[in-house]
């Protein structure tokens, strides 16, 4: 971890001064939760919604794929809107548009009501989460920022963890339809702190990059449609998968070629130019690859292969926020004093250590390997989720942050898409395997079966019933430690780009 060739420090900014500070940061993180929640939360309520709206299962699908798409397409964007509009007046603007959005999806009726008004739900919350992150560097000094981002860590990590035990509970104990109303107190917390306690903050108003948008935001949609879409059509089977594939790398070629080129661009390549940043991008990619995907196939293991009803299932789930909330307090506290390159090595030690603990996952177990993998997983990830944002932004010149948080964000979201795309499928190809492999194990030639077949009492076809079942469940399992198994790979791998990454000079950090 050489410290060596360590770039000139960039023009420290001004800390922005706020009255009440502690009550602006407890809004920011309102607004950051809530937006962060609906994007898990719908997981475990989509039955309910489906049987509500009438939708067939590839209908219901476009109430997540909607949200996903307007998102990932206007969060690049915010930078500009925050330089054009002020950061205050932008997420006032903002949060009122994503409560109200929330409002009409749990007012919807029809299908095409609920994609509509989630697709303008995802277009306001896209902003939510760079502008918290942006905000909160701006309104703390260095010596304090690590503190802060712990806060907003706390906010981004838990909400895909806590969104699929809170849907469950709402959807299970009230209505569907209160995983969007429940956005309504909160928002109007966040809306009245925003209001209140945040002044108006200087405009940089800038030309916007039309063309730059357009064809970053073909590459973005496009790959959230490939990846959303493409196991449903058989991946490259299909015409349409194809096409956006198609469409995504030329959108994307003909943005970064774009970029180099104009005068003014809608993303600064000098941003790109910043090492911690580029390798920041690479681990918070594989970070959504990994965790967040882990995060998605828990709940779906648990009641499809464990048996599990949904309340339970969120339950399990819980100690993991546990493990990152209490992990994230520690690491607001020691980010000054220890080199946070080496709280990243123990944090992604912690992450393999638990996912190795899944890769023991059985048919037979009860809740406690879930519980202790969750907590392990849970405080291993607060240790690199703040670690790593401050990285992040530790050498980059603070005139970039808001550009740096969408694209941070941005890169996140689509490693979280692909892998749970990409874990999807290797996981429908290893139950397939797997239960080629265990079917040929079983024939009337092993002692074991024919003793089962004769001694049974059970009817030839009840057994053979029973015996699809089980086989089936024990497909599914090893499938889905098989997937565990990759993904610890992938966070051991990671491990070696810290080499890369450069400790900020300990002048800027007073």
């Amino acid at each position: 971890m050489s410290t060596a060739s360590r770039p000139s420090a960039p023009p420290t900014a001004a800390v922005v001064e706020v009255r009440h500070k502690g009550l602006l940061t407890a809004a920011i993180m309102l607004a950051t939760v809530m937006q962060v929640l609906d994007s898990s939360i719908l997981n475990v309520a989509l039955p309910e919604i489906r049987g509500s709206l009438r939708a067939s299962q590839d209908q219901i699908m476009w109430v997540l794929t909607s949200y996903v798409i307007a998102a990932a397409i206007m969060t690049p964007v915010t930078g500009w809107l925050a330089d054009r509009f002020g950061i205050k007046q932008l997420l006032l603007v903002v949060i009122t548009g994503f409560v109200g959005a929330s409002m009409a999806c749990g007012l919807a009726t029809s299908l095409d009501e609920m994609v509509l008004f989630r697709l303008l739900q995802g277009m306001f919350g896209a902003s939510l989460v760079p502008l918290s992150q942006t905000l909160l560097l701006d309104i703390n000094s260095k010596a304090q920022q690590g503190r802060a981002l712990a806060i907003w860590g706390m906010g981004v990590y838990l909400g895909p963890i806590v969104g699929p035990t809170l849907g469950g509970w709402i959807t299970q104990n009230l209505d569907w339809r209160f995983d969007f109303f429940i956005n309504l107190p909160v928002g109007a917390l966040a809306l009245a702190g925003v209001f209140l306690f945040l002044p108006r903050l200087p405009k940089r108003p800038r030309r916007f990059d039309i063309f730059g948008f357009a064809m970053l935001a073909v590459a973005v949609g496009s790959l959230q449609l490939l990846l959303d879409r493409g196991q449903g059509l058989g991946w490259f089977d299909s015409t349409e998968v194809w096409i956006e594939a198609g469409l995504a790398a030329s959108g994307l070629w003909v943005f970064a070629f774009h970029i180099m080129r104009a005068e003014h661009p809608f993303l600064d390549p000098a941003v790109l130019k910043d090492v911690n940043l580029t390798t920041a991008l690479i681990f918070i990619f594989a970070v959504g690859a990994t965790v967040i995907t882990v995060s998605a196939l828990l709940p779906t293991m648990l009641q499809e292969v464990l048996g599990y009803p949904v309340g339970l299932a969120g339950l399990a789930l819980a100690p993991r926020g546990i493990g990152t909330m209490v992990s994230m307090l520690i690491v607001g506290r020691i980010t000054n004093k220890v080199d946070t390159r080496l709280l990243i090595l123990f944090g992604l030690a912690m992450t393999v250590f638990s996912l190795h603990l899944m890769t023991g996952y059985s048919i037979e177990m009860g809740e406690a390997p879930v519980v202790i993998a969750g907590i392990a997983q849970g405080f291993g990830m607060g240790f690199v989720s703040m670690p790593l944002t401050m990285l992040a932004y530790a050498t980059l010149n603070p005139r970039h942050r808001a550009d740096a948080a969408g694209l941070f964000n941005l890169v996140r979201n689509v490693g979280a898409s692909m892998g749970i795309s990409i874990a999807s499928t290797v996981l429908s190809w290893n139950i397939a395997a797997s239960r080629t492999d265990i079917t040929s194990r079983i024939t009337d030639s092993v002692p074991q079966v024919a003793s089962l077949f004769r001694s049974s009492g059970l009817g030839h076809k009840l057994l053979l019933s029973i015996l699809d079942a089980e086989i089936n469940l024990q497909a599914a399992m090893v499938a889905y430690v098989d997937d565990f198994k990759l993904m610890m790979l992938v966070v051991a791998a990671l491990m070696l780009l810290l080499l890369l990454m450069r400790k900020p000079d300990a002048k800027r950090s007073k």
